[in-house]
């Protein structure tokens, strides 16, 4: 490891200032191979033994100290020449050149104009390569001039260790490095030596006037930032915000907050306005009541507000005289009115009368009151009235009224419901004198001829209107061992005749047996074939078993005993489709019963392990094992070099209807098809794709000479040689087409067309 020397002079003595206190002094201390001299804060060291490229010597610097050396002024330049020893290499210094401008690496800020110190002809006056700087000590031409030079040279490493630290100056302004000391350059708004103090404002007290500060360094100090706002129902006068400047001065005059106006209202025409103000006459918050005189009623709103939009809450109001409901003349009647202070106003007087057969129903006369009603009920003419009328028993009324129900002039209608007759008068009709024409009708039932019991048997009548008519139900039953043929019951209709058929009774019979198929039946009768008492026997044929009774009787209801049974073939377990397959069976006596045969078959993509066809034996077995289908199986396919496979796979690894997806990496592109899958035949439905670099950045670079002017003239501008490397390329890609898809041609799909691959050139 290189060692690290302070400037050491023969009998110099460092002068350095550290907080306004001029500090004089020297203290050297040997340390193994490393000397070094330290006065006040700010100390310049360097390599004393050791030689180093740049950034070996940065990284000493580094090390040991805090940087190389960042020289500011040229008293600094002056002193470091003086000061330091001679070396034929001279030292490296902290500048260097980055992204194509001169740096100070220490802070990443770019070399301006007035700081240069180049020597005559720099820098880069060799044009290569020559990125760091060095300072010339004690040359004898040109001394304490800079030169740039390769990075790789090796020279003396001229460190610096600061006196600025990271939370000097109160974070509030920079710090800046002098000789021995520092000083601190504030931000505006901040001042004092270590720019502690912050710039104070006015302390604002608005009146009437909302405001919300926010004070990062302290009230009403630099930076303070106030927002304003009125209350609704005021407007604001001024800025929204104000804030405290460098200058001790806010950025605009503090806002005020006026009261919003309304228009003047006035009082009503007879009518009067009663106001009170809060904020100043006819402003925000000003209510006005409006009253009128007697006599007059307020049409409007009884009070009205200022609101904060600088308008009044509803309409203005108005006085008019009060009204009364106009009144009508009544029905077949008359109206006589005389009116004081208008039509039928306060003080309106009405008399009624009525017309000849009609009857005034209420006050003779009616006045309208100071509260706008009138004295009295509404009066009405009402027609001289009839008794009321009622449907007759069974019957209907049906009444037409033109001046009332049941009113002179009314007429009713009688009719009898379905199944009666009507016995009187069919209408009626009231007379002026108040009474009815005619006199009440009355309704009938119809009658049907009277019924019998039929032989064996019984008969039971229900009657609702009288014997054998209208309505009448007759229910009929046989004696034991007998059933009725016919129906069991007849009504007697609206017509006079009865529902149905007459009835009679017959002997009781089952339903005629029969053998079940592949089976035999033995019967015994007592009464008849097939009648109350009668005994069946079954059986089966050899090879069926029977299901359901040995035997059944026929019953007294006509019903045989038990169920019908039945001769059944000998059962096989019932067969599945394997997976990704399918079955197909014929069956003589049943599904999956003796004598059934089935065939098994796989899907497409998938072959039979086992036999094809099994048959149900009577012993109600089958012949062989249940088959099953395996997936047909495609060759294993591997990623294309400088490229990647991604498979997935439904039946098991490379098998039918597996997918394989191949990428190229950057760079590189695909020549073949993106996705391959495994077909039912075992095959995959393209060649693997391979993947080849990249050609396309020479056809940009032909594009791109083509574009503009001479893209729309291409046949003219363009020269022969570009055209025949632009056929060569093309020709070589083609080329790899037909390799990698040799079937294809340019109107079928192949692994790549011409579009798709010109797509991914």
């Amino acid at each position: 490891m290189g060692t690290a020397a302070g400037l050491r002079s023969a009998g110099r003595t460092w002068a350095l200032g550290s907080c306004g206190i001029f500090y004089l002094g020297i203290a050297a201390i040997a340390w193994g191979a490393v000397t070094w001299v330290e006065v006040g804060a700010w100390t310049y060291h360097y390599s004393d033994r050791g030689d180093y490229a740049w950034e070996q010597a940065r990284n000493y610097c580094q090390t040991f100290f805090t940087d190389l050396v960042a020289i500011q002024n040229k008293q600094e330049i002056e002193y470091l020449n003086r000061s330091l020893p001679f070396h034929k290499r001279y030292y490296w210094i902290g500048i260097r050149k980055l992204h194509g401008t001169w740096t100070w690496v220490g802070t990443r800020k770019a070399l301006t104009k007035e700081a240069e110190n180049w020597a005559a002809r720099e820098p880069n006056n060799r044009r290569s390569n020559q990125d760091c700087v060095e300072i010339y000590i004690k040359r004898p031409q040109e001394s304490g001039k800079w030169n740039d030079e390769s990075c790789n040279q090796k020279k003396k490493a001229l460190c610096y260790r600061a006196s600025c630290q990271p939370f000097q100056c109160s974070q509030r302004g920079e710090c800046v490095e002098t000789i021995g000391s520092y000083r601190c350059e504030c931000y505006p708004g901040f001042h004092g030596p270590e720019c502690e103090n912050v710039v104070q404002c006015a302390k604002l007290e608005p009146r009437g006037v909302h405001m919300n500060c926010s004070h990062p360094y302290g009230d009403f100090s630099y930076n303070s930032t106030c927002v304003f706002r009125c209350q609704e129902g005021f407007e604001q006068r001024g800025a929204d915000t104000l804030r405290c400047l460098p200058s001790q001065q806010w950025s605009a005059d503090t806002p005020t907050c006026t009261a919003i106006s309304c228009p003047v209202l006035s009082a009503p025409d007879q009518g009067e306005l009663n106001c009170s103000h809060l904020y100043g006459d006819f402003t925000f918050g000003s209510k006005c009541a409006f009253s009128c005189q007697t006599g007059f009623a307020l049409t409007g709103p009884e009070s009205r507000e200022c609101t904060a939009t600088g308008t009044w809450t509803g309409d203005s109001p108005h006085c008019e005289a009060v009204a009364c409901p106009v009144l009508s003349v009544p029905d077949q009647g008359e109206l006589n009115c005389s009116h004081l202070h208008g039509d039928f106003t306060f003080g309106s007087r009405c008399a009624f009368s009525c017309q000849t057969g009609f009857a005034l129903m209420g006050p003779e006369s009616r006045e309208c009151t100071a509260t706008g009603t009138w004295t009295g009920d509404t009066a009405r003419c009402k027609a001289i009235a009839c008794l009321a009328l009622s449907a007759p028993d069974q019957g209907e009324l049906n009444c037409s009224h033109l001046y009332g129900d049941f009113t002179f002039r009314s007429k009713c209608a009688f009719s009898c419901q379905t199944g009666f007759a009507l016995m009187g008068p069919e209408s009626r009709e009231c007379t002026a004198t108040g009474t009815w024409t005619g006199d009440s009708p009355h309704c009938e039932a119809i009658t049907c001829p009277v019924l019998s019991a039929p032989d064996q048997g019984e008969l039971n009548c229900s009657h609702l209107h009288g014997d054998f008519t209208f309505g009448s139900t007759c229910a009929f039953s046989c004696q034991t061992g007998f059933v009725l043929m016919g129906p069991e019951s007849r009504k007697c209709t609206a017509t006079g005749t009865w529902t149905g058929d007459n009835p009679r009774c017959k002997a009781i019979t089952c339903p005629v047996l029969s053998a079940p198929d592949q089976g035999e039946l033995n019967c015994s009768h007592l009464h008849g074939d097939f009648t109350f008492g009668s005994t069946c026997a079954f059986s089966c044929q050899t090879g069926f078993v029977l299901m359901g009774p040995e035997t059944r009787e026929c019953t007294a209801t006509g019903r045989w005993t038990g169920d019908a049974p039945r001769c059944k073939a000998t059962a096989c377990p019932m067969l599945s489709a394997p997976s990704w397959g399918e079955l197909n069976c014929s069956h003589l006596h049943g599904n999956f019963a003796f004598g059934s045969t089935c065939d098994f078959s796989c899907q497409t993509g998938f072959v039979l392990m086992g036999l094809e066809s099994h048959e149900c034996t009577a012993m109600g077995t089958w012949t062989g094992d249940t088959p099953q289908c395996k997936a047909i199986s495609c060759p294993v396919l591997d990623p294309p070099s400088r490229g990647q496979l991604s498979c997935s796979h439904v039946h098991g690894n490379f098998t039918y209807n597996s997918t394989c997806t191949f990428s190229c990496e950057k760079g590189f592109l695909r020549m073949g098809a993106e996705m391959l899958w495994c077909e039912a035949t075992g095959n995959w439905t393209r060649h693997a794709p391979v993947c080849e670099e990249d050609g396309a950045p020479f056809l940009k670079q032909v594009l791109a000479y083509s574009s503009g002017t001479a893209l729309a003239l291409a046949g003219i501008v363009l020269s022969g040689m570009l055209i025949a490397l632009l056929a060569k390329r093309l020709s070589n890609r083609e080329e790899k087409k037909k390799l990698l898809n040799p079937t294809s041609d340019l109107g079928s799909p192949g692994i790549f067309t011409n579009a798709a691959y010109d797509a991914n050139l």
